[in-house]
């Protein structure tokens, strides 16, 4: 019994080591809602990273939540706003649905337009406000900390609704603005969306309606190709991502309650399957993390065979102190 108590210190011992160098090599994001109405954030993590958990929850007015990501995660973040639970309890919302028909997305990305807030992490890490796809709310990207010649805030922070063009509006019952389409999705034209012949940076060039969106927002991305003057990249950075922002980013938000009620949208919309997903500036890399944790899973399964059963769940203190409480006296 010795022998085994020992094997369990030290395997508890390595796997502590391990699991804290997971979390002390994550990237913060704080999500921030300073709307005037509820914001119902959509998470997607990229194919071949590790998910981030939840993929759906709800910001009141005011309200905030962390989440933290490994350095090597890859996915995007956008805001659903309008959204409610009918009488059979699906989950939908007015812009930027996933389609779940849950709070959760759970691998489904927005249905266009909604402005998203794209990130690839690394040893540096690329990011991007996207219009791509169109835009539903303001949204600023704040690199907390880091590095970088080219590591500074991106985003769109103005109501682009109150100017989108007639042509690209997406309004709901009461004839009011809620979402602005981009070229691509309002149309689908090869031109638009650079598809097919214009399927390259030299050929796909953007168009009076793509310019509208970079006037009003020069750093975000107005459409495919636009990355040299919408992507930034920092090294060793958290970030602070904002819903609505005000002048002064830094002000603590007051905690207020909304209480949602049902849109009245057109539900016979139907918005184009548009090609939104833009080019990523540097490959996601999700090796190591995935080493590590196949570690941490290899010392579970060690310490099972021999003889020693205990219980990871997260947030548990014992383990990451390196405490054993597996044997009995």
């Amino acid at each position: 019994m010795g022998l085994l108590k020992s094997i369990c210190l030290l395997m508890i011992g390595n796997s502590s080591s391990l699991i804290r160098g997971v979390f002390s090599s994550a990237t913060t994001f704080t999500i921030v809602n300073k709307c005037d109405q509820t914001v119902w954030p959509g998470v997607l993590s990229n194919p071949g990273v590790i998910p981030l958990q939840p993929t759906g929850f709800t910001l009141q007015k005011g309200e905030s939540k962390v989440l933290h990501a490994p350095r090597s995660w890859a996915g995007r973040f956008w805001g659903r706003t309008h959204c409610y639970e009918d009488s059979g309890g699906k989950f939908t919302c007015g812009t930027g649905d996933c389609g779940s028909g849950k709070l959760e997305c759970a691998g489904a990305s927005a249905s266009p337009p909604a402005t998203l807030a794209k990130f690839t992490l690394g040893g540096t890490d690329f990011f991007v406000v996207s219009l791509v796809g169109g835009y539903n709310l303001p949204v600023l990207v704040v690199p907390i900390g880091g590095s970088g010649d080219n590591c500074t805030s991106t985003g769109c922070t103005v109501d682009l609704n109150d100017r989108c063009p007639s042509a690209l509006k997406v309004v709901n019952s009461d004839r009011e603005a809620v979402a602005c389409k981009s070229a691509c999705v309002a149309f689908g034209r090869q031109e638009d969306c650079c598809r097919g012949a214009y399927g390259t940076r030299g050929t796909c060039k953007p168009s009076s309606y793509s310019q509208v969106f970079k006037t009003a927002c020069p750093r975000a991305s107005s459409y495919a190709y636009d990355d040299q003057t919408s992507t930034f990249s920092c090294t060793g950075a958290d970030y602070q991502i904002t819903f609505c922002p005000t002048s002064t980013t830094s002000k603590k938000p007051k905690q207020e309650q909304q209480t949602p009620n049902k849109p009245h949208f057109n539900t016979g919309t139907v918005y184009e399957d548009a090609n939104t997903t833009g080019h990523s500036s540097a490959p996601p890399r999700s090796s190591f993390i995935r080493a590590l944790i196949g570690a941490v899973v290899g010392v579970g399964v060690l310490l099972f065979g021999a003889g020693c059963a205990y219980t990871i769940r997260t947030g548990n203190v014992n383990i990451m102190n390196g405490s054993c409480n597996c044997f009995r006296k």
